[in-house]
């Protein structure tokens, strides 16, 4: 996809001063970081992550060599499996026949608009409904694009049923389900780029949920310990961490082997393997404001360490619904906390980031709203290709 550097500049003006300020300073110490050599890791949520481009920006910079790893959700894995994005019809699923206690709410039904070579794939893995395709062809819908696979025909079945193979081969090689699916997926996914150049892209444990059949075969893949070490691993020899409109993050920066905030004590204490958080820089993109209250509440007098030290509830104390990642990402005297949308923030800070390390971005993400966001939509879903069985046992056999 041509990159409009002028749309990407332009973006810019979208942002405050304060916006502004907090990206320039969060770029400042991803490129210091990769100067010295030092590693980034992304945190990345789904929804917005996939329809924003960012899944997509973030798997450029892993070519790039800026991103070292990766975690996300299970839902982000089979929507990459799938494509990332994908055009589908829409048509009322009733009308076909189908019982209406499996349709979901408003009763669609979709169709994977897919090319022939694909569609060939998936018939040579599994058999085809060719009445059911017919009638999808023919019956009155719309045409959308939307998070690949999932509720489409036949793609969402073909990712379902193929993620119960991957799992008996990632057992068979004591691996997880993400590096296996890795070797089929597109190499402008995050799975794709990370299993073809030995990255990290795992999914934490508080996102294991979603995908379906690939969020449990995710989970069965390797224990939770042996997730949550690799996890810790991962975040143990990152510099900067990114974390991009995710929730529930306490669980994946502070888990249950982090120190500086306390909840690896007894594993410490107990000789087993630790790291902590102190020194690095946590940058968190979210629209959330109260995430900004909270953040400078610490910043002004300490009240987040206060609450903690006095076991005081945090929530009636600032008078917010108060997520549990706020208290490690306030207390946190590195992290950088940028209030804004993760469309506008993400391509502004990857351009700064790339020029300033002299690498050429292939691909920039665009707000969806915008006309290069919209043209961006059409085109990830018109070129990233979704899960190949076949390109992936060729890769396991090299």
């Amino acid at each position: 996809m041509q990159t409009d550097i002028e749309a990407v500049a332009a973006l810019e003006n979208q942002l405050d001063r304060m916006q502004l300020e907090r990206v320039w300073a969060a770029v400042d110490r991803i490129v210091s970081a990769k100067e010295r050599g030092g590693r980034v890791v992304v945190v990345t949520g789904s929804g917005p992550n996939l329809h924003e481009g960012v899944t997509t920006l973030v798997a450029e910079l892993m070519r790039l060599g800026v991103v070292d790893g990766v975690t996300t959700s299970s839902a982000v894995v089979a929507h990459e499996m799938g494509g990332v994005l994908d055009k589908v019809k829409r048509v009322d699923g009733r009308v076909l026949g189908i019982s209406e206690t499996v349709l979901p709410r408003g009763g669609t039904f979709e169709l994977s608009v897919l090319d022939d070579a694909v569609l060939n794939e998936i018939a040579e893995y599994m058999p085809l409904d060719s009445d059911l395709l017919a009638r999808l062809e023919q019956a009155e819908g719309n045409v959308i694009i939307k998070a690949a696979g999932n509720l489409g025909y036949p793609m969402g079945l073909y990712i379902e049923r193929v993620s119960t193979e991957i799992l008996q081969l990632a057992r068979q090689r004591s691996t997880t389900f993400e590096a296996l699916a890795g070797y089929g997926a597109d190499e402008r996914t995050m799975i794709g780029i990370g299993s073809r150049r030995g990255l990290p892209v795992l999914v934490t444990i508080p996102q294991l949920i979603g995908g379906g059949a690939v969020g449990l075969a995710i989970g069965d893949s390797i224990s939770i310990t042996e997730r949550a070490s690799r996890l810790a691993r991962m975040l143990a020899d990152a510099d900067v961490i990114v974390e991009s409109a995710v929730a529930l993050t306490q669980e994946v920066h502070d888990g249950p082997f982090e120190t500086h905030t306390g909840h690896g004590l007894w594993s410490a204490w107990q000789g087993h393997p630790t790291y902590s958080l102190e020194g690095k820089t946590l940058i968190r993109i979210d629209l959330d404001p109260a995430l900004e209250r909270v953040w400078q509440a610490e910043r002004q007098n300490n009240s987040v360490q206060e609450a903690i030290d006095k076991g005081l509830p945090k929530t009636k104390l600032f008078n917010v619904p108060f997520r549990m990642e706020m208290s490690g990402f306030a207390r946190l005297e590195t992290s950088i906390a940028i209030t804004g949308d993760i469309g506008l923030v993400w391509p502004v800070m990857a351009k700064r980031i790339a020029d300033r390390l002299k690498l050429e971005l292939r691909f920039v993400s665009y707000p969806q709203q915008t006309p290069q966001g919209k043209a961006m939509r059409e085109w990830i879903a018109a070129k990233i290709k979704p899960f190949s069985r076949k390109e992936m046992l060729k890769n396991l056999a090299v």
